[in-house]
């Protein structure tokens, strides 16, 4: 568990960086994800470090911490904090990871594998909640539309991202025969029948997450739409 929560930690540093460079203006103007502004976004993942927060609770003690917000209370949470001045909002973005990060670090070992749910209703162990936040900032990083882009992302979070999607998307049957990430050495074979994609893994999961600006990797014949991502987990 040690190296997710490094890798995680490095990326809240970086989304914080990011957020702490932006002037007012800047956090007013809209993002990448279509009717949000950057400060949407910001909002957004510092109530999503929250509900994380929450899933660690619930594992670490085996009863809820609280009351656990729905989703229309967290969307009326983002939409308010999103008119939080821009140095709020940074300082509430890297406090709500701060003590995120610091839950994480004082996981008793033998709690990471208790269950938990997330909130569209599907189960997973603790320890994928650090996961989910890894996507969800480094995802994110991206939507917010400062100069970082899928082919910033980190090997190892890439590597990750596409292991886990392409299972998803095989016990789906989505129709694509195999990926091959060329920078990574990297292919998954998926269905008997489709198109055979190659890229660069981040290109490749550009395009799965809905972050390759239109730009799809290169394939042998038409490609299939990606459904709704992220996934649900699927365990081996």
């Amino acid at each position: 568990m040690l190296e997710i929560i490094r890798e995680v930690t490095r990326s809240g540093a970086r989304t914080v960086a990011a957020v702490d460079a932006l002037t007012e203006p800047q956090v007013r103007a809209p993002s990448a994800l279509p009717g949000w502004s950057r400060g949407h976004v910001i909002s957004h993942v510092a109530r999503s470090a929250d509900a994380y927060r929450w899933l660690l609770g619930v594992a670490r003690t085996g009863v809820e911490p609280g009351p656990r917000s729905d989703g229309a209370v967290l969307a009326r949470a983002t939409a308010e904090g999103a008119e939080l001045p821009a140095a709020e909002l940074a300082a509430d973005l890297g406090g709500r990871l701060e003590a995120l990060f610091a839950d994480a670090a004082a996981m008793p070992a033998e709690r990471w594998d208790t269950p938990v749910t997330a909130l569209a209703g599907w189960p997973h162990p603790a320890w994928y909640t650090l996961y989910r936040c890894w996507r969800e900032l480094e995802t994110h990083l991206v939507d917010l539309d400062v100069g970082y882009h899928p082919a910033d992302w980190p090997e190892p979070y890439v590597a990750w991202a596409l292991d886990d999607t392409i299972a998803a998307l095989t016990a789906r049957d989505f129709p694509l025969a195999r990926v091959e990430a060329v920078d990574l050495g990297r292919s998954w074979s998926l269905a008997a029948r489709g198109p055979v994609v190659t890229g660069p893994g981040h290109a490749v999961l550009g395009w799965l997450s809905g972050r390759a600006n239109g730009t799809p990797p290169g394939s042998d014949g038409p490609l299939p739409q990606p459904p709704t991502w992220p996934l649900p987990l699927v365990r081996p």
